[in-house]
């Protein structure tokens, strides 16, 4: 069977709409992109192209992937943040709009800084993909960022990122369940901030979630424990120890964790310049802090 490239993504589009794919209109071009290697401003030009019985096979072997739940991000391999292309697999959360704004509230906090002498230091912890470390390091010519995380497949992908971005020679990649890692550097207080996006999931709502997620994503990303907040008392408990004074402690949150969060924080004493930021529709996403 040989079929225009139109008509092909007109029988895509169909069969993930049916299936229940909410954007199955982008996914089905996205998924063209990927095979032909264009970008869709060329895939417009090439709708009329005739593409022979093996791309059309390949095509709509993708196509029932996606049909079946299968994240696109999943499927072509890449995830959009901010100004850059991200490698994706299921070892690694695929990268949230949302994320973007911890980026930039991070980057707007210490843009105001002096850059110290050595440039700055950022660790990003429960770094899975990097964006976040690695956005920071597009931004800051003269940081130096560590990423670490407790899986050696994620840390593989955030290298990955970390080269393909030019800026791996800036960062340090480190396998730890959070703050492990560094417990000799207590004492030290060597970041400038630190940045988490840590689970934070209630375990008994995981399995209500979008079936991309429940059976793609890695389940290690998303369980923060009974009370989804599991992760943050830890971190919270231990960020100050790691953070120059001043420094900010900045972390994507749920959108109904960020009075109890608020609480924990200011129980712990540990920090100042407390504040819950809202998302694009107005919640709760981003907490962040300074150590006193």
């Amino acid at each position: 069977m040989s079929l225009i490239i139109k008509e092909m993504l007109r029988i895509g589009e169909v069969a993930l709409a049916e299936a229940g794919c909410p954007d199955s209109r982008i996914d089905a071009e996205l998924i063209m992109c990927h095979l032909l290697e264009l970008d869709r401003n060329q895939l417009y030009l090439k709708y009329p192209l005739m593409q022979d019985e093996r791309v059309c096979d390949a095509y709509f072997s993708l196509i029932d992937e996606r049909a079946a739940g299968k994240p696109v991000q999943y499927i072509i391999g890449y995830q959009d943040f901010l100004d850059q292309r991200f490698i994706v697999t299921p070892d690694v959360l695929i990268p949230r709009q949302e994320t973007e704004l911890l980026v930039i509230e991070l980057y707007k906090e210490m843009k105001q800084q002096k850059s110290p002498w050595g440039g700055l230091q950022i660790l990003d912890l429960c770094c899975g993909s990097g964006v976040i470390g690695l956005s920071l390091a597009k931004r800051f010519e003269q940081a130096k960022v560590t990423l670490a995380d407790i899986s050696p497949a994620a840390l593989a992908i955030a290298r990955r990122n970390a080269e393909a971005l030019g800026v791996d020679r800036r960062c340090k990649f480190v396998e730890s369940d959070l703050f492990g890692a560094f417990r000799k550097r207590v004492g030290k207080r060597d970041f400038h901030a630190i940045a988490a996006n840590p689970p934070y999931i209630k375990t008994a709502v995981i399995s209500t979630l979008q079936r991309e997620i429940v059976e793609h994503e890695p389940l290690l990303a998303l369980d923060g424990g009974d009370d989804g907040l599991v992760f943050y008392k830890r971190i919270i408990a231990d960020a100050a120890e790691y953070l120059q004074k001043g420094g900010w402690l900045i972390m994507e949150i749920g959108y109904d964790q960020g009075a109890i969060i608020r609480e924990i924080v200011e129980f712990s004493g540990k920090y100042d310049e407390i504040s819950v930021l809202p998302d694009l529709a107005g919640r709760d996403r981003i907490f962040k802090c300074r150590a006193v």
